[in-house]
């Protein structure tokens, strides 16, 4: 087992990637009192970059921040080595270029010591082709956030073929202690499990508009009306078997169950014709604020914000 520190005494962490993800890992972290190093490939991302932990610090903020919690203590490189530099974790947010990837991962393979676990947040890549070319395999897993980061604390945790068992169960620990909430998954799938859930959602959406039996709108209002709110509190299988009474979940599959297999297989993925594509983005833009992506970014973060603290509030 290698000698990882105790989860509740990491002090400094690295963020490497300037994006959105990146950035909103630098932000969370520095709410949570840690010393951050963020690393950019290019100086010219670093004002985008400084942009994201300004918005998010209005929300975190509202959240509360941890004792000593502190944008100045952020220090932002283009030096990898720099950057990894006594770092007792490493969140790699880097472009989802599975060459890119492998490159930084042999690099960090040399120069981080092997005590240091590495998580990256790719979405749609596996760390068993991740970690392909590094020298230190055992201690690369997946820590896939929900964005935005700072604010959605989902965390999927998986390892590669080639990490150790100890790294994976130390990266759900120190996330836990980091503030978010951990999903320790059992293998590598593709799309890991809330993405997946996800996009079973945007399928269906997508052949409501295709076949114009919804538009755009309709479908975001019969989602936050309806079983959103309540998956908020109870999520999708909870949901079901609270639904049914006292029969819970057995009733739920015994008795409706045998009608259910036409609409859980009738559709396969849909066609991204021209004509879906223009109506989606028709729809969207029909909604949109038009003062544009940052009020709507900020009105997203107030309200996340609300049912956060209404959720923890509740004991949620």
């Amino acid at each position: 087992m290698a000698n990882y520190p105790k989860p509740e005494s990491v002090t400094r962490v690295a963020s490497l990637g300037g994006g959105p993800i990146g950035g909103g890992w630098a932000a969370h972290f520095l709410a949570r009192g840690y010393e951050v190093s963020a690393y950019l490939h290019d100086p010219a991302e670093e004002p985008t970059f400084r942009g994201i932990l300004e918005t998010a610090w209005i929300s975190l903020t509202e959240l509360g921040l941890a004792e000593g919690a502190s944008l100045d203590r952020l220090t932002v490189t283009s030096d990898l080595a720099k950057s990894v530099d006594g770092a007792q974790f490493i969140q790699e947010s880097g472009p989802e270029i599975l060459p890119v990837k492998r490159e930084l991962y042999r690099n960090l393979g040399e120069i981080v010591p092997t005590d240091v676990v590495i998580g990256s947040s790719t979405s749609g890549l596996t760390m068993t082709e991740i970690q392909l070319d590094c020298a230190t395999p055992e201690r690369c897993v997946i820590g896939h956030p929900f964005n935005p980061p700072y604010l959605l604390p989902l965390v999927e945790i998986v390892g590669g073929k080639k990490t150790a068992a100890d790294a994976v169960a130390w990266a759900g620990s120190f996330y836990q202690v980091a503030g978010k909430a951990p999903l320790i998954m059992k293998k590598e799938i593709p799309g890991f499990v809330a993405t997946r859930l996800q996009e079973a959602l945007w399928r269906e959406a997508l052949h409501m508009v295709d076949n114009d039996e919804a538009t755009p709108e309709q479908i975001d209002i019969a989602l936050k009306n309806g079983p959103a709110p309540r998956m908020v509190v109870q999520g999708q299988c909870m949901a079901f078997h609270v639904a049914c009474g006292a029969g819970g979940m057995a009733t739920n599959l015994d008795q409706f169950g045998p009608t259910l297999k036409l609409p859980w297989t009738r559709l396969a993925a849909p066609d991204l014709t021209q004509s879906l594509r223009d109506k989606m983005v028709d729809g969207c833009n029909e909604m949109a604020d038009p003062a544009g992506f940052e009020k709507m970014a900020e009105e997203r973060d107030r309200m996340i914000v609300a049912v956060l603290k209404a959720v923890q509030g509740g004991g949620g």
